[in-house]
């Protein structure tokens, strides 16, 4: 069984408009969403709405800068300091292009940091790109693998 790909995206437009774009790229990679901060948490930790879910963390997690409850920064903070997630693919999906939500980003540990393309075909590639760049063609770190075991 393939690892998900955690997106995590309160923007209804955006999520649709990821969504669209993973499609196209034909991974078979299962999408999960979550549409808050505290939300992706409780699924990385497997706590409440998802403390059944299999184990084994996601391929990548998509994660937009600007959220309800729990922002982005602090949830790839939490992911970083956290033993369990310290090593997760995290890729900042985000419209900001501020340079202080860049910096604060990488200092905190993310992975890649890509600004959401306005234009639309643009922004399906852009996507495809990542979904199968950290899907298929990255290497997940020693001890993981790109497969979760049933339970």
């Amino acid at each position: 069984m393939l690892k998900p790909i955690l997106l995590v995206e309160d923007n209804p437009h955006d999520l649709e408009l990821t969504l669209i774009a993973l499609s196209k790229s034909q991974l078979a990679n299962e999408v999960v969403i979550a549409r808050d901060g505290a939300e992706a948490l409780d699924y990385l930790h497997r706590r409440g709405q998802f403390k059944d879910r299999i184990q084994g963390s996601p391929a990548v997690v998509l994660l937009d800068l600007k959220l309800p409850k729990v922002d982005g920064l602090e949830v790839l903070k939490e992911i970083r300091t956290s033993p369990n997630l310290r090593s997760q693919p995290v890729v900042m999906l985000t419209s900001s292009r501020e340079e202080q939500d860049l910096v604060r980003s990488y200092e905190l540990g993310v992975n890649a940091y890509v600004v959401k393309p306005v234009d639309f075909t643009e922004f399906l590639r852009a996507i495809a790109d990542l979904g199968i760049f950290w899907a298929v063609l990255n290497e997940p770190p020693p001890g993981s693998s790109r497969y979760v075991k049933p339970k």
